[in-house]
């Protein structure tokens, strides 16, 4: 889908050439990537009367507070009393003459049956049902349909909502590149600490992947702290499984320290004061894993055997967050910081039992280690089961929790370290298997980073080399354990500066599937530049790729990508058409778009103006002026933007409209190659009003066999007279320009005032004057 970066406090308002009602808002974000700190912003912003004033009421109604309630039933009005007792002044019906905004934060956490198939219609704000139908109603528009809702949820669990529900989807996605390293300079003072943990993020693509979520920084940031201040603090964590470890290990001994006021000398000691506890809390993270809980009551506590008060004091892994809501009702509501720290204790507590709290250690040793095979294995089908990936990183820290080195960080929970070795290697092969099964690219890349959990590089290995002999094909790694080119490019160290597609597949097939190599910055998997600071120019060669228009809608997202780093652009030699040119100029109209070259020798173009026209910001006047706008908003983007439109079967029909381009005081073409086309004198002269405009700021000027004669180069001659300063190269080979016209071009160059410094040319009149 097309993309278009918005602001929270904008979510409601169409978009530029959109005039569509929204009502319904569905906002995704992964677990702790910012879905509630927006929310709470939005309000406090409106409270303040920073944005959004024209909301006369906003009501947030998160699911856990909604929770409570479910078994009770309310009117519309009655719930919004419950929870706002401020608004009882205001009338009922006069609510409904405001404009209302419900936000419904945390769908992910909602513990109501949300049957909109069989809930009763409900239109009475007045009148008394269960939750579930108020809320059911109010998404469906039946109840309160002038009022606007936003809805905030996990990927995994927006299909409860009706497709037909939503109208607009928007994706928060968390801290790109340079947001991650903003983080740690802000959050620590000591800058040789900052450089030392995000150069060792770096050397951790898993890590540095997992630091676009802001919480996990704060876990890494916590981790790294630590461990670089101790003196003897060993092997610095550079896998999930290893920073999640000493996560534990941080809070069970700050937890130890501040309650029982002793100095804990080896972690040990504090994972086997708190293993019994600890237990307990990894299976109320499995059981509420298995069932997509991420919030938890007391009788939930109390169903796992876990002590309330005691649950309050691990203030790092289960934070208490308790509400005064209303006279109605008081609870406490308990979650995990994070839910990768659930789905660590999770894997953590099945890593220690065999499903009846036992640990492994009182198992056989031929029995354990077959049962560790066996469970192994099962995961991984499993995880690639599940349609949300919801066990990804479950399946990561058991993996990893199965690696005899990472057991020896957990001493005090193990009676001794496991001989894992042949379960191990019976599970990377196994891994590897399934990487060949042509699954999907999220499945490919979660199971390549499962194989580094278990310090696993022989696959990594063979990716460099196949990189390394300078091309990919699927034939070339059909008898390998590798997956396709394109993750194998994804999930690489190279750095890659250009990719040639020719390299690969030559299809349109081909582009779409290495569309998320060109999106480069998105996951921070592709390094382009190890400095940040430095603009590297990603070179992408798709000319010659037997590509069609089909691939160019997909394209024209990619080079207008907030985060894409191309530069230069080469779909010359393709079969495009002036369809496929239509969707491209969507993406190079964006204003995230940064390209400063697109080459573009196209097959069946038969006019600029058409392939432009489609994009006019304006359709009150010719296609000219449509072509004029298309074409400023793509050179605004760009320091040094050249056009080439050599053999698009141009005629002079197009010239008037390339002379306003090149003469716009906003103009930053510098390079215009209109060679093979037959534009003759009457177009040129048409360009030359351009180029004789002391705006235009072309250095370089192609119109070769574009038939000019001497017509053509006495008004040539003329506009470079009138703007002397900036065109140094002219092409006019394969023409004939004449006597005349050579005497003309003479003049140019004796000129001191004119810049121009080389006239190509294959007649030998011409070569005689200058060459």
């Amino acid at each position: 889908m097309e993309e278009t970066a918005v602001k929270c406090s904008e979510i409601f308002e169409a978009l530029p050439g959109h005039d569509v009602h929204v009502r319904t808002v569905l906002t995704r974000g992964v677990a702790g990537i910012g879905k509630t700190v927006s929310v709470q912003k939005f309000i406090l912003d409106w409270a303040e009367e920073k944005s959004c004033k024209d909301f006369n009421f906003v009501f947030p109604l998160p699911f856990r507070d909604l929770n409570l309630i479910k078994d009770k039933e309310y009117s519309l009005i009655q719930l919004l009393h419950h929870f706002l007792p401020e608004v009882k002044a205001v009338e009922p019906t006069d609510i409904c003459n405001y404009k209302v905004l419900f936000i419904f934060d945390g769908l992910d956490e909602c513990r109501l049956p949300l049957d909109f198939l069989n809930n009763e219609r409900l239109c009475d704000v007045t009148k008394p049902t269960k939750v579930d139908v108020l809320i059911t109603n109010l998404i469906k528009g039946n109840l309160f349909p002038s009022s606007l809702l936003w809805i905030t949820s996990r990927p995994a669990a927006t299909g409860r909502i009706p497709p037909e529900c939503v109208h607009r989807v928007t994706d928060i996605r968390g801290f790109d590149d340079p947001q991650k390293e903003e983080y740690f300079t802000k959050r620590f003072t000591d800058q040789d600490l900052v450089s030392r943990i995000i150069t060792h993020i770096k050397s951790s693509r898993s890590l540095h992947i997992m630091c676009h979520i802001p919480v996990f920084c704060w876990i890494l940031a916590t981790v790294l702290e630590r461990l670089f201040s101790e003196a003897n603090s060993g092997q610095i964590p550079k896998t999930l499984t290893q920073v999640y470890t000493h996560f534990l290990i941080f809070q069970t001994t700050l937890k130890t320290e501040k309650f029982s006021r002793k100095k804990v000398t080896h972690p040990s000691e504090s994972l086997r004061a708190n293993k019994t506890f600890l237990m307990k809390l990894g299976k109320l993270a499995f059981n509420n894993l298995q069932k997509g809980n991420l919030i938890f009551y007391e009788e939930d506590l109390r169903e796992h055997g876990i002590d309330v008060n005691e649950a309050s004091v691990f203030s790092g892994l289960c934070t208490e967050v308790f509400k005064e809501e209303t006279w109605l009702y008081q609870g406490k509501v308990y979650c995990f910081v994070h839910l990768s720290v659930q789905e660590y204790l999770a894997a953590l507590y099945t890593f220690l039992s065999d499903g009846n709290t036992s640990t492994l250690s009182t198992v056989s040793r031929q029995h354990q280690e077959m049962k560790l095979s066996h469970l192994l294995k099962i995961t991984v089908d499993q995880t690639l089961q599940s349609n949300d990936g919801h066990l990804d990183l479950y399946l990561r820290f058991l993996l990893g929790l199965s690696v005899e080195s990472n057991q020896t960080f957990l001493q005090g929970l193990l009676t001794h370290t496991q001989d894992s070795s042949h379960d191990v290697q019976e599970t990377i092969l196994y891994i590897k298997k399934m990487i060949r099964s042509n699954l999907s690219t999220e499945r490919t890349i979660n199971l390549l980073h499962c194989l580094n959990e278990l310090n696993d590089q022989s696959l990594a290995a063979e990716i460099q080399n196949f990189l390394s002999s300078g091309g990919l094909s699927e034939e070339k790694t059909g008898g390998a354990y590798l997956p396709s080119p394109a993750i194998m490019l994804l999930t690489s160290e190279r750095t890659l500066d250009e990719f040639d597609l020719k390299k690969y597949i030559r299809s349109d097939d081909g582009l779409i599937m290495f569309l998320p190599v060109l999106q480069t910055s998105r996951t921070s998997i592709l390094k382009v530049s190890d400095d940040s600071t430095t603009d590297v120019k990603f070179l992408s060669r798709l000319n010659g790729c037997n590509l069609t228009g089909e691939c160019c809608e997909m394209f024209a997202s990619t080079v207008s990508s907030k985060f894409s780093s191309l530069r230069e652009v080469d779909l010359s030699e393709n079969d495009l058409q002036d369809s496929g040119v239509e969707l491209l100029c969507g993406g190079l109209q964006n204003p995230y778009c940064k390209l400063e070259t697109l080459r573009l020798v196209l097959h069946g173009c038969s006019s600029v103006e058409k392939s432009c026209a489609i994009y006019a910001l304006q359709s009150s006047d010719t296609s000219r002026v449509k072509l004029v706008l298309g074409l400023s908003c793509l050179q605004q983007q760009c320091f040094h933007f050249a056009l080439v439109l050599k053999r698009c079967n141009l005629s002079q029909i197009c010239c008037e409209t390339l002379a306003l381009v090149i003469s716009s005081n906003s103009s930053r073409l510098r390079e215009l190659d209109l060679s093979d086309n037959d534009l003759e004198d009457s177009g040129v002269k048409k360009l030359c009003v351009g180029l004789g405009n002391p705006y235009c700021k072309l250095e370089t000027l192609r119109l070769s066999d574009c038939g000019v004669t001497d017509e053509s180069c006495a008004s040539l001659t003329l506009a470079l007279h009138l703007n002397p300063l900036h065109l140094r190269e002219l092409d006019l080979s394969y023409n004939n320009p004449g006597e005349p016209g050579v005497k003309m071009l003479s003049s140019l160059l004796e000129n001191s005032n004119c810049k121009l410094e080389k006239v190509r040319s294959v007649l030998s009149l011409i070569n005689t004057v200058h060459y």
